[in-house]
């Protein structure tokens, strides 16, 4: 068989027409196809774009939320060492106030004691005296009945009479 389209007028040959033919279509298609590759291709470049945005925002985001949990976490231990302070200081307030309650307390113990020493002492005194005065009663009745006649007792009395106005004013 012969080849034809290298002899002569190549454009007179079916091989020609069949090559532009499919120049003609794959022109055509490819136009199509190259827009169907740009299209698709512009469609995956939007998507990565707002996925990084996307991202970006989350990012953004986060970092605010890491800086507001820092600022929370110094404000907290702020408070934590405020917190202590003040128990420190309540504790020292409590502490000083219990013993100074607790020495007003003994004090007015003692003072109680004291005074039940005191009471304690002056019933003494009067049982002591009391029991002197008994004592000397008894003895000066003795002394009376034994040592003093009739004569010497009318003698006393009248005399203790006569005095007795005198003991009283002064």
């Amino acid at each position: 068989m012969e080849y034809h389209a290298l002899q002569g007028q190549f454009w007179a040959s079916g091989t020609f027409w069949v090559f532009v033919a499919i120049l003609i279509f794959a022109i055509l298609a490819g136009r199509k196809l190259v827009n169907a590759l740009t299209n698709m291709l512009d469609a995956r470049t939007l998507a990565v774009q707002a996925a990084l945005d996307e991202a970006a925002q989350l990012k953004a985001e986060a970092e605010a939320m890491l800086a507001d949990a820092k600022q929370k976490q110094v404000q907290a231990a702020a408070d934590a060492k405020q917190i202590l302070a003040n128990a420190h200081a309540e504790a020292q307030r409590l502490a000083t106030e219990l013993a100074a309650d607790a020495e007003a307390a003994a004090r007015r113990r003692e003072q109680m004691a004291m005074e039940r020493i005191k009471g304690a002492e002056a019933a003494a005194v009067k049982e002591v005296r009391a029991a002197a005065i008994d004592i000397a009663t008894a003895a000066s009745a003795a002394v009376m009945r034994d040592n003093v006649s009739n004569d010497t007792d009318a003698a006393l009395i009248d005399q203790a009479i006569t005095a007795l106005p005198k003991a009283l004013r002064g």
